[in-house]
């Protein structure tokens, strides 16, 4: 499973076509039963489905084992502080009733612990994106009522460019089960409604679910951001919804 360390959006398009078609031919357990690669990264178990092309929305069912998401969860509890959103002027972190969640960053160091370092290698191997070219992850806890409004993952400062260029895709995984809203809504995919937080919505909404994964493109076939992305967290409404997630630049960050 080769990655390009030279991100082009339309080959990369390409590479992930290629990628889930083999993922689709080679399922079933049998075939990777001896393969320490292959049982690092759950082949066999991780089911793909493309949501949507326009924007490019792909769900990687079983994509962490809920093992590895109490890990996460219980890495970050402790560290918990509340969201901040990105400031167009300055590029900074700051305060926002946009986004009402808390959350936390794993650290340089902690990426090397095990667990850490195959769930890592794992988001790389099915996104078709470097390592290297990943900011680090941040574990999320939204509790009843919050949510996260609309928004781009790119970047529409200067500042943040500076470091690895712009962000082209993002991987969202779903922590925890029993969660009463919480969708992620795509308001720009599809032509259908769907449920967000009780309320019914135009759009596609991915529902939470226990080491699921969705993998979405913030920057189109023509290299350029895709405003298509635009993408939010619906309130919940029930339980706590905890995620994890990693977003990826066109260069190295580190």
């Amino acid at each position: 499973f080769p990655i390009s360390h030279t991100f082009i959006s339309s080959s990369g398009s390409l590479f992930q076509l290629a990628f889930i078609r083999r993922l689709e031919e080679s399922s079933g357990l049998s075939h990777w039963e001896n393969d320490k690669e292959a049982a690092e990264l759950r082949l066999g178990f991780v089911k793909p489905e493309v949501l949507s092309w326009s924007p490019r929305i792909i769900l990687f069912h079983n994509f962490l084992s809920s093992e590895e998401c109490d890990y996460l969860k219980a890495f970050a509890r402790p560290r918990l502080q509340i969201s901040t959103v990105v400031d167009a002027k300055t590029g900074k972190g700051i305060k926002s009733q946009v986004r009402t969640s808390s959350g936390m960053f794993l650290s340089i160091e902690e990426q090397k612990f095990p667990i850490i370092k195959a769930i890592e290698k794992r988001i790389s191997v099915f996104s078709q994106i470097p390592a290297e070219n990943g900011e680090l992850i941040q574990v999320l806890r939204y509790e009843p009522n919050q949510y996260y409004r609309p928004h781009h993952d790119y970047f529409s400062d200067t500042f943040n460019l500076k470091r690895g260029g712009q962000r082209v895709a993002t991987m969202l995984i779903y922590l925890s089960d029993n969660v009463e809203g919480g969708e992620t809504h795509f308001p720009m995919a599809g032509d259908g409604e769907c449920s967000c937080g009780g309320k019914m919505v135009k759009g596609l909404c991915v529902k939470p679910a226990k080491g699921d994964a969705v993998l979405f493109w913030s920057m189109g076939l023509n290299g350029e951001s895709d405003p298509k992305s635009i993408h939010g967290g619906c309130a919940v409404l029930k339980g706590e919804k905890w995620s994890a997630t990693k977003w990826m630049r066109q260069k190295t960050t580190y």
